[in-house]
């Protein structure tokens, strides 16, 4: 991929997300990023979204790449995300990292409004807890903040896609105003993923806030469905919901049945990563590229 990009094209490099960064780091360091050449790497099943055990869950990819200059990491959450994270890419010069993901995904943003690039998607407003969610963690948020809001909790909820550069001014204005701190949510060690990334945030615009993550504790994880895992090492809406209570020292009475009642279906196979590769083609031609450059793409 690297030679491929300092002859001109623009590689689109796609594998699971264990084998993309751990085997190649190295590659990814010295041979893409160092001379900022245009790859984009899609790493699929990130974290507990495969039940491959240890040596397919990539629980520390953000941590790990995150420290790499000049490269970009993005991260999709729903059907829309990945359909429109191609235009994205295209307006970056440098290498790309996306944490993809694949098989049933539900639809939770509306199709025609895309992924921006160092935008993040603001889901619900509030002045009580500012929340941070990336991923699959997103639906789980959601599952929980609207029963959250039944019982007079206010959120600032912000879907974070762009994991570097880490610079959205909504992140520090939501964690300024909120009344009782923070809380992330992400499908990854909370050791330098997006609560470190938020944590850097409150530490340099001094903002005195505390700050909970939900997340992969300092710890591997066991092979198993995603939604076992999720409850398991405490990532879905229901860990979102202890945490609220620890931070606000309220007992709110939600309750499982409370969390089914708005859980979000995926949306049709049409949605799904493996049939996306129309997409690409499709996204060349509406730019205007001839048949020559969709080749070299």
């Amino acid at each position: 991929a690297a030679g491929m990009a300092r002859e001109g094209f623009t590689p689109f490099v796609h594998t699971f997300a264990v084998f993309m960064y751990r085997r190649a780091l190295d590659q990814i360091e010295i041979s893409i990023a160092y001379p900022n050449l245009p790859v984009r790497m899609f790493g699929f099943l990130p974290g507990v979204t495969t039940p491959g055990g240890v040596t397919h869950q990539a629980i520390d990819d953000v941590a790990v790449l995150r420290g790499i200059p000049n490269l970009t990491i993005l991260e999709t959450g729903d059907a829309t995300d990945v359909e429109s994270v191609l235009d994205v890419t295209l307006d970056i010069p440098g290498p790309i990292y996306i944490r993809m993901i694949r098989g049933e995904i539900p639809r939770l943003f509306a199709a025609d409004e895309p992924m921006r690039l160092g935008k993040a998607r603001v889901l619900s407003q509030g002045d009580d807890i500012a929340l941070l969610s990336t991923g699959i963690c997103t639906e789980e948020a959601m599952r929980a903040t609207q029963a959250l809001r039944a019982r007079g909790v206010s959120i600032q909820h912000l879907h974070i896609s762009t994991l570097k550069p880490f610079d959205d001014p909504q992140v520090a204005e939501a964690i300024a105003g909120a009344r009782y701190g923070a809380i992330t949510m992400e499908n990854h060690t909370i050791i330098g993923g997006l609560a470190s990334a938020t944590a850097e945030v409150i530490a340099r615009h001094g903002l005195g806030k505390k700050l909970i993550p939900i997340g992969l504790r300092d710890t591997f994880i066991h092979g198993a469905s995603r939604p076992y895992l999720m409850r398991e090492y405490g990532l879905d809406a229901a860990a979102l919901v202890r945490t609220v209570e620890d931070l606000t020292r309220t007992a709110l009475q939600i309750g499982e049945d409370d969390l089914a009642a708005v859980r979000l279906n995926p949306v049709h196979s049409a949605a799904k990563t493996e049939a996306l590769q129309e997409v690409l083609g499709a996204r060349f031609a509406v730019l205007g590229r001839t048949e020559d450059d969709n080749h070299r793409q």
